[in-house]
């Protein structure tokens, strides 16, 4: 049955347990999945001693699938199917290319020819019933038993306390072949093996969006190269691939679902993606994980610290001075390689539970750096929490719902720039978001970011390493594949297209300090959109401001006596895990 919720797009799912005529709790990956109500979900279960043929399962689900389709003409259907779920999904799909379908499969069985499961045929049949357990293989179905039973071990047990509960689930779940007939079992593999012959001669049909899951551990199937088969047969597949992950991925501690859909922007309530009315933002979860598991070590190396000014120019620690209501646009300068942006994000939430938007390079949302091998990574992170490639139309719309969004004028230029180029300002000369943020109305916040110089030293630079034979020709070759531009008439050194990533050393981390500057409302200031004098004159006023921030951090930071990680963790040492002080305002 559907999960009652708001308006929201249909999904169904066939997870490899169901399938086996089972169904275990708890899901790892579905937990935060259902918890959002993103979708009306239905499950299909398949009886242990069902013997439905594929032909009438596609049956079964393409009539549940037209009829909520007939229900909702304008919202996509999702099909989840994990392992023959996957070819379920596909078979369905490629009967059914008008349906707006969006398919997520997680290591799907079409591989099933080339996969470990065919020798089982022959062994099972000439095995007594009851003895089809004391085959080892058959165990290595249950994929990776200890992520399994890790799911719902909280992470922040002392070790003893992990190891104590995991010992204890462990048994049950490597008792589950027991349960399964002989009968059934092989009924499962000859319905396995026609399901991939079915969908393998029908993949020129699907016309739906596919998300591909693989994992980098799965014994049963060759996943990973199955998922590079199918990226290059489908019309449009992205995959994402887990290395440590084995053959029941989503049943398997880790991130989860919802988070690799989000991430990957494969969610929408209409058939096209919508950025402000499909967005969801962060859950607990989710922002857990970020926090514990991505940035935490970076996070605490540089201890970020934020201050914000006070309408009477009073600056003090915290971000009281960011006003709650939107819109507000924030306008900054970007560190090197952006590393200001998750401190400042999370910075956000924490504190005021409020989402950022940020506008990002259009390069982090295109598929010019994806393959079969490609992670969930930082730029799906970007996308989870809120990102969206700079265009005149999102920033519009991103103003028109109030919400709070991040601009970084300089954009790539000052995120890779060259050696002795920290804190230096790269803007353009056209004066275009002061304009957008007075047609709405919103309240521009300029601020600075210090920190980069603590963290890393800049060896070798696009000028340095454009002078190296052979790397050379690389550097060119990667510049020449980027066509994506933000500003196609941009002069000055904002449109400097000659942007790589530099080689870096680690430092021993300082810290990371941040500078809201005083609100500039925009609010009733007709002039602003009438005059391009006065709002060039705003513009250049927020550029001093932004270097006037980065310039009084500079020069603060000189007096924080707990600047180096070093003299930190002797203060925490001292006093317990509390908020390290800074310097007085």
């Amino acid at each position: 049955m559907p999960f009652e919720g708001f308006s929201s797009a249909s999904l169904f799912a066939w997870d490899g347990w169901y399938w086996f005529g089972t169904c275990f709790a708890p899901y790892s990956s579905w937990e935060n999945f259902l918890q959002c109500r993103a979708f009306e979900v239905w499950c299909l279960h398949i009886p242990v001693h069902d013997r439905t043929p594929f032909e009438g399962l596609i049956k079964l689900v393409e009539e549940t699938v037209r009829f909520e389709h007939a229900s909702s003409p304008h919202k996509p259907i999702y099909l989840v199917g994990d392992n023959f779920g996957g070819c379920l999904a596909l078979a369905v799909a490629s009967r059914n290319p008008v349906i707006d379908l969006v398919l997520i499969l997680s290591n799907p069985a079409t591989s099933f020819g080339r996969s470990q499961l065919q020798p089982l045929f022959l062994l099972l049949e000439a095995m007594p019933n009851g003895l089809h357990s004391a085959v080892p293989y058959l165990s290595s179905i249950m994929g990776d038993l200890v992520k399994m039973a890790a799911v719902n071990i909280e992470s922040v047990l002392p070790p003893e306390q992990r190891f104590e509960k995991l010992s204890g689930l462990l048994p049950y779940l490597s008792d589950f072949v027991d349960i399964i007939p002989m009968d059934s079992l092989l009924w499962k593999l000859k319905l396995l093996k026609s399901a991939a012959a079915y969908a393998n001669s029908r993949l020129h049909s699907v016309k739906a969006e596919v998300l591909v899951l693989s994992s980098g551990k799965d014994k049963i199937l060759p996943s990973r190269d199955e998922a590079e088969r199918l990226k290059n047969s489908l019309q449009d597949c992205v995959v994402r691939y887990f290395k440590d992950s084995g053959h029941n991925l989503l049943l398997e501690d880790g991130i989860g679902l919802m988070t690799v859909i989000k991430g990957t922007y494969k969610y929408r309530r209409a058939r096209r993606l919508d950025i402000t009315s499909d967005f969801l933002p962060p859950s607990m979860t989710e922002l857990k994980y970020f926090s514990d598991q991505i940035t935490g070590l970076f996070r605490v190396a540089t201890d970020p610290i934020l201050f914000s000014t006070l309408e009477d120019g009073k600056i003090m620690k915290g971000l009281a001075g960011v006003p709650s209501e939107g819109p507000v646009l924030l306008v900054g300068y970007h560190m090197f390689m952006g590393l200001e942006l998750p401190s400042l994000t999370e910075g956000f939430l924490r504190e005021k539970n409020i989402m950022i938007r940020g506008l990002a390079h259009p390069a982090l949302f295109s598929r010019m750096f994806e393959s079969s091998s490609s992670e969930f990574s930082m730029i799906d992170w970007v996308k989870v929490f809120g990102a969206v490639p700079v265009t005149g139309s999102n920033f519009f719309k991103l103003l028109s719902t109030k919400s709070h969004v991040l601009l970084y004028p300089g954009g790539s230029r000052e995120a890779l720039h060259y050696k002795g180029e920290e804190y230096k300002l790269f803007w353009p000369d056209q004066q275009e978001f002061v304009r957008m943020a007075a047609r709405f109305g919103a309240t521009i916040i300029p601020f600075g970011a210090v920190g980069e110089d603590d963290v890393g030293e800049m060896l070798l630079d696009y000028n340095d390493l454009i002078k190296i034979p052979v790397v050379n020709d690389l550097i060119r070759e990667a510049i020449s594949q980027n066509t994506l531009k933000v500003r196609d008439e941009t002069k000055g050194e904002v449109a400097n297209p000659n942007l790589f990533f530099p080689l870096m050393v680690p430092k021993i981390p300082g810290r990371f300090y941040y500078l809201f500057g005083k609100p500039i409302k925009t609010k009733g200031r007709e002039d602003i959109l009438k005059d391009k004098q006065v709002a060039n004159q705003l513009y250049l006023q927020i550029k001093a401001e932004v270097e006037r921030n980065m310039a009084f951090l500079i020069e603060k930071r000189e007096e924080d006596p707990y600047r180096s990680i070093v003299d930190r963790t002797l203060y925490k040492a001292m006093y317990g895990p509390i908020e390290v002080p800074a310097f007085e305002t």
